[in-house]
């Protein structure tokens, strides 16, 4: 311990030096990383006949270890400390002819102008900046005002470091105004981690002649997995950039030596685009036993199957990890934006950076499997992409669900992880990705849906619920002749298009604020218009307002299946205004007085679902709930009529009524379809 300053001021003082290399010894004193991790970049940047300086050599091994592998052997090393001076070249005497080293202060050196093509420092520049205080800046400024000088045009600086944030800020923004390239490569790690957990980085600053007025700089990263650098726009995107392989460090640290309390998620982005290309989460289960062989697997979420709740929520992972009976689960999303040739690439592109995430405990050697459902990774097919000054940018895709159902689908990428809309195809043609029985005759339009939309299914749980909650209206075994139902958010259209088909006689009015999404359902989910279902493009709000004001108690059914554009409040379905009391008051103003207000709702926030069911209460007083298992999802039933409460029994009876009278000889009915089933889990509030 008595060889730590007693200050970091101390890291610049000479006197400090000498007392840390007579009290270490002969023992050679690496700051961090070892020859063999630095020598294939430094073999990219030092040449044989290079004549090169290193500055604060201390005892280090690495000038040395270039000279004797034959790197380079014109090397010249300076320090401040006298010690580490006498000591370097008595190791040195007699076996390096060619290499020298000097008592110097590299903040006055004494070796003419553009003297060196390579300047080596290893920890000088973090040593020195050990804070941003004025005195300690200009000292800096001064190492590199005196780097730049005895530097030749297109030699090269270069900077192993730690990479701290104020470090690599003043190196990068000094020599960039400066002209000069900047490039920063992460060092590949030896491995092992109980040695040193940070990485370790080389600035490579390139001298280049200064061109008067020009503000262009050229900004780049070289991660360790690859030779080719990356271009980046700004000295801020360059310190994310090495920051997010700080922390990535870290966390491969943490979790190596204790199981994870909690879910742990990150992007692995693709290296051309820079695009989140994978989505991973660490799934730890305590209650596994562990034995050699299910200590850790990975698992490939299928293309498109990774908002499903067994894949895209931390509960939905947890049974997933449980039931495949591994200590810790790995489960990996793959991005649509990205091509994927199938298991064995993915496999061969993921293995060595997922055992970096691998669990405390893994023997050596340990053979880690990979899984997914059915051995493949999924169709997925954009189909369209589109952008809306409300919605956002938003894409259509064709995805294959469990089996052999194929379905379509309407995401927001503000939200790419919900699915907005969902419809299922009947007989699709074959999708990029999977094999084709014939060859096809007629090659078809990229437009062209693959396959029919099968109106008569209802993808989403919550729908089937709405649907059901249908059965408060009418009578005990029959529903008013001619319901006229207002539907509030189109999306796909598939609720609104099994009410009309199914409730024969229905008038069904849906009110859509997006233009686009109409011509989305219209184009992609086989919606359309005709005597009975219009299409009314406005806000919801202004809407209801404008009928309650003009045309009162003219609906049987209301029905609110909107979403929130903001992110930022706790209930994604629907915006808050649309649950406020006076615009409640409105909604029952143009209900009948024996109609039903359905309402699904998507709330996070116990505080703010509370108030929202109190408004509900004061307006509506016959209240029930029905939540969807597995989902955020909750269905309120609301009615302001003299009909009495009922209970989850009656309600059920009048679902399976309703179940009946729609299901009609010639009419399609999915099996999966139990109405009364949805009714009778429903709370009375």
């Amino acid at each position: 311990m008595e060889l730590l300053p007693r200050s970091p001021a101390e890291f610049g003082s000479a006197r400090y030096w000498d007392r840390f290399f007579r009290q270490r010894g002969q023992r050679p004193f690496e700051w961090y990383g070892a020859f063999p991790e630095l020598c294939p970049v430094l073999h990219k940047y030092v040449r044989p006949r290079d004549k090169v300086l290193v500055v604060g050599c201390g005892n280090s091994e690495l000038s040395e270890q270039m000279y004797d592998v034959g790197m380079c052997q014109d090397i010249v090393n300076i320090d401040v400390s006298d010690a580490a001076v006498r000591q370097m070249r008595e190791r040195s005497a007699g076996t390096r002819p060619s290499m020298s080293y000097l008592l110097m202060d590299m903040l006055h050196m004494d070796f003419p102008d553009a003297h060196f093509q390579v300047v080596l420092d290893k920890g000088t520049l973090d040593a020195l900046l050990t804070d941003e205080e004025e005195a300690t800046l200009a000292k800096v400024e001064q190492m590199f005002a005196e780097i730049s000088r005895v530097l030749q045009v297109g030699g090269r600086y270069l900077c192993v470091s730690l990479a701290q944030a104020h470090v690599l800020k003043k190196a990068v923004e000094y020599f960039s105004q400066e002209g000069w390239v900047v490039r920063v490569h992460q060092v590949a790690s030896s491995g092992d981690k109980q040695q040193f957990v940070l990485p370790v980085f080389v600035y490579v600053m390139t001298k280049f002649r200064k061109v008067p007025g020009s503000a262009a700089r050229i900004l780049e990263i070289c991660p360790e997995e690859q030779d080719r650098p990356l271009r980046v726009e700004s000295a801020e995107r360059l310190l994310a950039a090495v920051r997010d392989r700080q922390h990535y460090a870290l966390l491969c640290s943490q979790i190596s030596k204790t199981p994870c309390r909690e879910q742990v998620s990150l992007d692995l982005c693709d290296r051309e685009s820079g695009k989140p290309r994978y989505t991973l989460h660490v799934v730890d289960s305590p209650s596994v036993k562990p034995s050699r062989d299910n200590h850790f697997a990975i698992f490939i979420v299928p293309q498109g199957r990774e908002t499903e709740w067994l894949f895209g929520t931390e509960e939905g992972r947890r049974q997933l990890a449980a039931s495949a009976g591994f200590g810790r689960l790995l489960t990996v999303a793959l991005h649509r934006e990205q091509l994927y040739e199938g298991m064995a690439a993915i496999q061969a592109e993921l293995s060595g950076k997922v055992m970096e995430l691998a669990p405390p405990g893994l023997p050596a050697r340990q053979q880690v499997p990979f899984l997914s459902v059915g051995g493949d990774i999924g169709v997925r097919a954009v189909r369209h992409r589109g952008s809306s000054a409300l919605s956002g940018d938003f894409v259509v895709e064709d995805v294959k669900g469990d089996g052999s159902c194929y379905f379509r689908r309407l995401i927001f990428l503000q939200n790419r992880n919900v699915v907005q809309s969902e419809a299922r195809l009947l007989a699709p043609t074959p999708l990029p990705g999977q094999k084709k029985r014939r060859k096809d005759k007629k090659k078809p339009s990229p437009t062209e849906p693959p396959g029919a939309i099968d109106k008569s299914y209802l993808c989403c749980e919550h729908h089937k619920a709405m649907v059901a909650g249908l059965c408060l209206l009418g009578g005990p075994d029959a529903l008013p002749g001619e319901p006229a139902v207002l539907v509030v958010g189109l999306g796909g259209g598939s609720l609104p298009l099994f009410v009309h088909d199914y409730f024969s006689q229905a008038r069904v009015a849906v009110v859509e604020i997006d233009p686009s999404m109409l011509e989305v359902a219209t184009r992609w989910f086989g919606f359309c218009q005709g005597e009975r279902m219009q299409v009314h493009v406005s806000d919801g709000l202004d809407y209801v307002a404008k009928l309650a004001a003009e045309a009162p108690a003219q609906y049987d059914a209301i029905m609110f299946d909107v979403d929130s554009k903001d992110l930022t409040v706790g209930m994604s379905c629907p915006p808050p205004a649309f649950v406020e009391k006076p615009f409640l008051q409105k909604v029952k103003t143009i209900l009948k007085p024996e109609g039903v207000f359905v309402l699904n709702l998507v709330c996070r926030d116990a505080q703010l679902k509370e108030s929202v069911l109190g408004a509900l209460r004061a307006v509506f007083p016959l209240l029930y709930a029905r939540r969807i298992q597995g989902e955020v999802n909750e269905i309120l039933l609301c009615q302001a009529g003299p009909a009495g409460r009922r209970s989850p029994a009656e309600l059920g009876a009048r679902a399976r009524a309703l179940e009946g009278a729609l299901r009609q000889p010639g009419r399609p009915w999915d099996s999966s379809y139990a109405l009364a089933d949805m009714l009778q889990a429903v709370l009375v509030l």
